[in-house]
């Protein structure tokens, strides 16, 4: 992928701007000054180029779409096209990456004019000349969007890329009834205090495990969480792959969970886990962003099978967050104003991003906004019991870090847990699964040094 960017920076055409003027010439000197010179006719401001009709956008799923439909008015005589590609086995970033690499030389109405990006690659884009400059094309306004979301799509140079139309801090979603029989409780502020530390939650799941409960669905449940607070990236200045203290950590804790059935040893995304969320499910904890709900628990919310509303969530053992969808603005649109008032609309505009909160159980990029639904005593989440959590969530996003990042993180971080994944299930031994992540990311990456 590095040489992906390197072939990106290297394609990129410079263009030089020239202008000329012209100037009066004096009058002779002695001469009688005879009927005045006319004044050369002033020549008209020039005019911004007209904006195309045809506004393409890329994304892997509908989510944004359906948001954009319901909230965004279009100019008339534009065309929305939706080019979905689906993420899996990265067909979507290939099929960016082609199209940005055609953008010089594509007509006007097949350019990219938007794309999305998710925050565990969103610097591949932002750090290239393949992106612009969002604020010269009028999106100068973040001072209601969270820092670290700015941050995110901020490239080398200070140049701002894009915008999320979502904040994605992250919590502990637990099943009430499940709480009450292992804590005592189901009060979001009183299992918090019982599961405040890692320490706690270990030894809670031995509590649950006794009564018949997992403490988690899925291997990897807890990864993100131990993830979002390295202190040190996946690789070093000098290009050497490490493990951060927190990444053996999530090792370890997953070792001890499977080794005492603390866990079922199901992949994040599998049918297995969310089976789990079923009224007759036994797991009592999920980690997971508003965007978790809709996204990842339909099975919870199935009229006849779920278990709506017997859902509450809490910070847990650490602060973090998951995800988050970028809006970037590709080098080359014929729409930048219409891109423009796009971006502006996500996280400026207190309507749109209030009916995000209200009817979509987003939270939404726009501080004002979820201050005013996280003080309001009338607001409540039906899903998890009438709790507030615009709250919950308005108090972690001062705990999220966007640090030591790098363009390979994504690949990393699934590429550990794949691989992991043959030794917690026991069809490989530990150093064989370590083995098999290191030819992985020789593979993937051939500039990184593994050990």
């Amino acid at each position: 992928m590095k040489k992906l960017i390197a072939l990106l920076l290297a394609l990129v055409m410079v263009l030089a701007l020239c202008a000329c003027g012209d100037t009066k010439p004096e009058e002779p000197a002695g001469e009688p000054a005879g009927e005045p010179a006319a004044e050369p006719a002033a020549e008209p401001a020039a005019e911004p180029p007209a904006e195309g009709k045809v506004l393409n956008i890329y994304a892997w799923n509908e989510e944004f779409k359906g948001f954009f439909e319901k909230y965004y008015t279009v100019p008339e005589g534009v065309t929305v096209n939706w080019v979905i590609t689906p993420s899996d086995n990265g067909a979507y970033q290939d099929k960016l990456t082609e199209a940005l690499l055609n953008q010089a030389t594509a007509a006007d109405d097949e350019k990219i004019d938007m794309f999305l990006a998710e925050d565990d690659y969103i610097l591949k884009y932002v750090d290239s000349e393949y992106t612009q400059d969002i604020t010269a094309m009028g999106v100068t306004d973040f001072s209601s969007a969270y820092k670290y979301t700015v941050q995110a799509a901020t490239d080398s140079k200070g140049a701002v890329k894009g915008v999320s139309f979502q904040c994605c801090p992250s919590a502990l979603i637990y099943r009430r009834s499940i709480a009450k029989d292992v804590l005592g409780t189901d009060d979001p502020a009183e299992v918090q205090e019982q599961l405040n530390s890692w320490d706690k939650f270990n030894a809670v799941a031995a509590t649950a495990k006794e009564k018949g409960y997992y403490m988690t669905g899925s291997f990897a449940e807890t990864y993100r969480a131990f993830s979002n607070n390295c202190s040190g990236a996946w690789v070093d200045e000098n290009n050497n792959l490490q493990f951060d203290p927190q990444i053996e950590a999530w090792i370890d804790q997953t070792d001890e969970f499977i080794k005492n059935g603390y866990t079922l040893t199901a992949g994040i995304w599998d049918q297995e886990k969310t089976d789990q969320m079923y009224a007759d499910g036994k797991v009592m904890c999920f980690f997971g962003p508003a965007w978790y709900f809709n996204f990842c628990m339909s099975n919870a919310q199935d009229p006849e099978k779920g278990c709506y509303g017997d859902w509450a969530i809490c910070e847990g053992p650490a602060a973090h967050y998951w995800g988050g969808t970028w809006l970037l603005a590709p080098a080359g649109t014929d729409n930048p104003t219409l891109v423009a008032d796009i971006m502006n609309t996500f996280i400026n505009n207190e309507e749109v991003c209030s009916a995000l909160v209200k009817n979509e159980n987003q939270f939404s990029n726009n501080m004002k906004v979820n201050a005013k639904f996280a003080e309001d005593p009338e607001y409540g989440n039906a899903f998890l019991g009438g709790q507030n959590d615009v709250a919950v969530f308005y108090g972690l996003t001062d705990k999220i870090k966007f640090e030591n990042h790098t363009i390979y993180d994504q690949l990393l971080n699934e590429g550990i847990q794949n691989n992991l994944r043959e030794y917690f299930q026991g069809t490989v031994d530990k150093e064989t699964a370590l083995a098999n992540f290191y030819k992985f990311v020789n593979e993937s990456y051939p500039d990184i040094v593994t050990p």
